[in-house]
């Protein structure tokens, strides 16, 4: 049994989950009015922040300036998404998808993690900051965009764009992608916060072959379906090289004063063992992506009949691509590993580069030190976001980028982002907003000195 509502700050995040404003691939097919009602919730539920901060739209996407009284420079660019992806199978969810129920312990609801809870949780902090008279020193972005899960082109592309022209170039740029987990680094004992510093390219290579066709009692030697089926295994069987990357490698080195002490050891050689440390990250899907551009035959199509040879099938192919490969040097992979002229191959959908990454720098040191505050004994490291984020747009606007949330999730909870029972802990969605608002009180405080040499009191 659920519980009456106790709590403002929970029920602000739920009724904002009860707009069920998912992304569609046509903006057509978007349901318009759960983007109006989102809207109204956020501008009726955070009055100071829709009369004293400047707020540009684009689309459904929302891009707020919060001048600081030294205007000219930029503090932070606060990036997260307003949108959120369909919810398969609703009747397995213990709470409908879009009820926006809080109980004891929850917030429930798509959207609860990823990534409406960032939305409201800034809100909430730059609402109490301004209630507070709290001002930063130098100007905070707000960039709330409504199209994320279909790439992001009609909100953060443009959002990002217009702060290009303006000549915006922040401190930090922070965005979704890195938690705090428990139980998912192996050998680690305690939680361990990942602040990511770039992001996997993306790709999608569809592969096609025409066939002459026919009836299934008299085949040729080649059929349309086994040559699609035969590129595919191909393809899934030699996979891109293993690579450590520098920053995958200073996760491991910042991990390593926190492991037991043979992996210690282990890692103390990181140079010279690189080749036999990614054979070991690559063992589970969960660490392979960090040192490999992944492959995921996701679609196969062919055939009408069971006694019909097809004369068209194709397949696709899902890459995350890691910093050094590229879009291109995926389809040449493939091609390579096909070996078969018959098969077209081509790139079909969005498709992006692997970010630039920054090294971690003064404004990661900030937001560790907050991280630590809020959840005292955390192990912080580094990372790379394996999947795709709008944050992928503003890659040439800030001087550190950092994709972070202190939020602590277990297994299942990140098996519910984008799955059934999506949830987010009242605890979690505290410190969520207590980040934000330290870091709000850090930008007031911060000198440029300050900025360059100190983070936040822990």
């Amino acid at each position: 049994m659920t519980k009456p509502v106790d709590d403002p700050t929970a029920e602000r995040l739920a009724a904002a989950l009860r707009c069920a404003t998912v992304s569609t691939d046509d903006p057509a097919d978007a349901d318009t009015a759960a983007f109006d009602r989102l809207d109204a919730h956020l501008e009726q539920s955070f009055p100071l922040v829709h009369a004293q901060l400047e707020l540009e739209r684009f689309g459904y996407s929302r891009l707020y300036r919060w001048p600081g009284s030294e205007p000219d420079r930029v503090a932070a660019i606060l990036l997260a998404h307003q949108d959120v992806v369909p919810a398969d199978h609703p009747q397995r969810w213990t709470h409908p998808p879009f009820a926006g129920v809080v109980d004891d312990e929850f917030i429930w609801g798509r959207g609860a993690i990823d990534d409406k809870s960032r939305v409201v949780a800034i809100l909430e902090a730059v609402e109490s900051a301004l209630a507070a008279g709290v001002r930063p020193r130098h100007t905070v972005y707000l960039a709330f965009g409504h199209d994320e899960e279909v790439f992001g082109g009609d909100g953060a592309e443009r959002m990002a764009e217009r702060l290009r022209r303006a000549g915006v170039r922040a401190d930090l740029l922070l965005d979704e992608g890195g938690v705090i987990t428990e139980g998912v680094a192996d050998g680690v004992r305690q939680p361990v916060a990942t602040v990511m510093l770039g992001e996997k390219g993306y790709a999608t290579v569809r592969l096609s072959v025409t066939e002459v066709g026919g009836h299934s009692s008299m085949p040729g030697r080649q059929t349309a379906v086994g040559r699609i089926a035969r590129a595919v295994s191909r393809i899934q069987d030699h996979p891109m090289p293993l690579r450590l990357t520098p920053v995958i490698a200073d996760m491991l080195a910042r991990l390593r004063q926190v492991m037991p002490a043979p992996r210690r050891r282990l890692l103390g050689f990181v140079g010279v063992v690189a080749p036999l440390i990614t054979r070991v990250l690559a063992a589970r899907p969960t660490t392979e992506a960090m040192v490999r551009t992944t492959t995921a035959p996701t679609v196969i199509r062919g055939g009408v009949k069971a006694n019909v040879l097809p004369q068209h099938a194709e397949a696709l192919v899902n890459f995350r691509i890691l910093p050094g490969d590229s879009v291109d040097s995926v389809l040449e992979h493939c091609r390579k590993v096909v070996r078969d002229n018959g098969i077209h191959l081509e790139l079909v959908g969005m498709s992006s580069e692997p970010s630039s990454t920054t090294g971690p720098g003064p404004a990661f040191d900030v937001i560790a030190d907050v991280a630590r505050a809020i959840v005292p004994g955390i192990a912080v490291t580094t990372g790379l976001v394996p999947g795709a984020t709008d944050s992928r747009h503003y890659d040439d606007l800030a001087g550190t980028r950092c994709n972070f949330a202190p939020i602590v999730l277990n297994e299942r909870d990140l098996a519910s982002i984008h799955g059934t029972d999506e949830r987010l802990s009242r605890v979690n969605y505290a410190r969520l907003i207590e980040f934000n608002r330290r870091l709000i009180d850090h930008f007031a405080a911060a000198t440029t000195s300050a900025v360059q040499t100190s983070g936040v009191d822990a």
